[in-house]
């Protein structure tokens, strides 16, 4: 089991190809996880990108889009090890995971208010209609 567990879902009414396509550009990445490292191990199109972690970090990551209604469920994961020479205390390590999570959160909420826009509540994005 690694130190860091992040696993996070997010509902976007939104197409997953329309999301994919946000979510493949690396300058995205960056900005969503500065200080991370990320090499694509596997590029699922609108199913998702798996990556391998470097940095402060080694591990893997992966956003998942699972068709669901009309747009998709987007399942965020990371598995990994903090790569500091000392092992990080309880109370430390646990700040390192929520801030995981919060970052995975930042990046699912920002891809739902970019590709929710100017859609009402309730109503079917357009290329689901």
């Amino acid at each position: 089991m690694s130190s860091i567990q992040v696993a996070d879902q997010t509902f976007l009414a939104a197409p997953p190809a329309a999301i994919a396509e946000v979510l493949g550009a690396p300058n995205n990445w960056r900005r969503w996880w500065p200080d991370l490292h990320l090499d694509v191990r596997e590029d699922r199109g609108d199913k998702g990108i798996r990556w391998t972690v470097a940095g402060p970090l080694t591990g893997t990551m992966e956003v998942w889009l699972e068709a669901a209604a009309d747009g998709a469920i987007l399942h965020y994961f990371l598995h990994a090890e903090p790569t500091s020479a000392k092992p990080l205390a309880p109370r430390a390590l646990a700040a390192a995971n929520r801030a995981r999570r919060v970052a995975g959160k930042n990046m699912s909420f920002e891809l739902k208010a970019r590709l929710e826009a100017g859609r009402p509540a309730g109503v079917a994005p357009a290329s689901a209609r």
